[in-house]
């Protein structure tokens, strides 16, 4: 143990001290518990991560990260049972962003003396809900009587009515559609892009089998990835089900941050800290349709880019990273707009597709395993959470010495604003360009075409298709480039 003075370390720095996942994967659900329960065991896990049960009893401020679920006040049933009565408890907005944001926030409140400990708790139980569901079972429901938790954060619409009435609503059709863009920016043949996807997502898949914390541990090649088989279909193309995010999963998850004297005073070693340096940011617009295109975004390149500067390091210098990995897409734009090269490991968990996806409190498994990788390695950490439609952004660095600066936050919004965006056409008529699409699969096989194109004033313009041979077409061959005709009655026609 050493002193704050020699450590050359304000009593306010922020310290991440304790991080606890709970894992519920049982083959009998008619004994699971529910969900906030699986948060309070991960909350014990982190007091015992740090060696200091005193910790359940010293929490300021509960953060409970939005979930499928519908307790009113999760935290107030939390911090009642570990011995923190007197703990403010919050319920945040929805958004995979969402469990940076609080960490974000709790480093800032613990920096200027409002708060000494604060914990960051998420959890979900889809696996066992819909597993009990099918014998006509539901799990345990506490605490409905409770009022509303005090609210963390907005609730935001991530798409537009006009993108919902033409068939764009789900992040498996919107994330895949992204992927087509991605490329043909690069000039790949479908086969050339499918095999580069799927590698990376083996990548992945390989760090999944050593984590004893993640769901499915089962190794896959690249080739099994990117084949369709019964047991991997075919979801929204080029995506099999392995590129999908997995939310069928029982997890909890847990972070405790501190002020470093706090953690002083508790005794807790020293050696055990993790320090967050820098954090920001920053979204797009909340509507893709609007966005300039779909195979960039400067809202990560601004929010990624900065983190680093501000942590004054750059991305050669970090050691154990995790990307937001709900699709491969997100995955690619990240990697190029940090400069990340494909060599690089970029999950720490195994990510949403092999670790599990539960829901919006991904991210707080994601810096724990990132905590954890920064304790073995003693390297710089970097961790990115996204939320909507590759929309929602907050990104931090954590290292495991103290900062040679106190710990900054910045918002990008305003420098993210000045890009250019897109206008859409609600009644296209006329010619435009394919720029985008994906064919949505049923498990009997293709069920609907997603395209976007552009019109000759530079407005986006939405439309679907479900005729077979166009599909069929879609699939073997680059539709974009090819010019789409929108006839008068709505109809439309594609060009040879």
């Amino acid at each position: 143990m050493i002193w704050l003075g020699d450590m050359g370390l304000d009593d306010r720095t922020p310290v991440i001290v304790g991080v606890g996942q709970y894992k519920q994967q049982l083959a009998d659900v008619s004994e699971a518990l529910e969900q906030y329960l699986l948060m309070e065991e991960a909350l014990r896990l982190a007091a015992d991560d740090a060696s200091c049960p005193r910790l359940l009893s010293s929490i300021d401020r509960l953060l409970v990260i939005g979930g499928m679920w519908s307790y009113p006040d999760p935290g107030r049933l939390i911090a009642d049972s570990v011995g923190s009565p007197d703990a403010s408890t919050f319920l945040t907005a929805m958004g995979g962003n969402m469990p940076q944001a609080c960490v974000s926030d709790s480093c800032e409140r613990i920096a200027t003396g409002e708060a000494d400990v604060v914990v960051i708790v998420g959890g979900e139980a889809v696996y066992s809900k819909n597993k009990l569901r099918k014998i006509g079972g539901d799990l345990k429901k506490t605490g409905n009587d409770l009022k509303p938790a005090e609210r963390f954060g907005e609730n935001v619409a991530m798409s537009s009515q006009h993108e919902r009435d033409n068939g764009f609503m789900m992040p498996t059709q919107v994330y895949a559609l992204f992927e087509s863009s991605i490329r043909a920016s690069r000039g790949e043949t479908h086969l050339e892009h499918r095999q580069r996807i799927s590698s990376l997502w083996a990548g992945l898949n390989q760090v999944a089998t050593r984590n004893p914390h993640a769901w499915l541990q089962t190794p896959m090649t690249a080739e099994r990835i990117m084949d369709p088989s019964p047991d991997n279909r075919m979801v929204g193309y080029p995506y099999t089900k392995a590129m999908n995010a997995n939310s069928f999963v029982d997890f909890g998850g847990a972070i405790i941050v501190c002020s470093a004297r706090k953690a002083m005073a508790l005794g807790i070693d020293s050696d055990r800290w993790v320090f967050p340096y820098a954090a920001t940011d920053g979204h797009a617009s909340y509507f893709f349709s609007e966005r300039e295109n779909f195979y960039e975004s400067p809202a990560i390149r601004l929010t990624g880019n900065r983190c680093l500067e501000l942590a004054g390091i750059s991305i050669e210098d970090v050691g154990p990273m995790d990307l937001y990995s709900c699709f491969p897409s997100v995955v690619q734009i990240t990697m190029n707009e940090l400069g990340i090269t494909p060599d690089r490991e970029v999950t720490t968990t195994g990510g949403l597709s092999f670790f599990g996806g539960p829901m919006n409190s991904y991210v707080v498994h994601a810096i724990a395993s990132t905590v954890d990788a920064v304790r073995t390695t003693r390297d710089i950490g970097f961790v990115h959470g996204n939320g909507g439609y590759a929309t929602k952004h907050a990104c931090a660095v954590y290292g495991p010495e103290p900062p040679e600066k106190s710990f900054r936050r910045e918002n990008l919004q305003s420098e993210i604003d000045t890009y250019p965006t897109r206008s859409v056409d609600m009644n296209p008529a006329g010619a435009s360009v394919i720029e985008a699409y994906t064919v949505l699969h049923g498990r009997e096989g293709p069920e609907t075409a997603l395209i976007t194109s552009i019109m000759g004033d530079g407005r986006r313009a939405l439309t679907s298709s479900t005729d077979l041979s166009l599909m069929d077409s879609m699939l073997r061959e680059e539709f974009i480039g090819k010019s789409l005709e929108f006839h008068t009655d709505g109809s439309f026609g594609v060009n040879a």
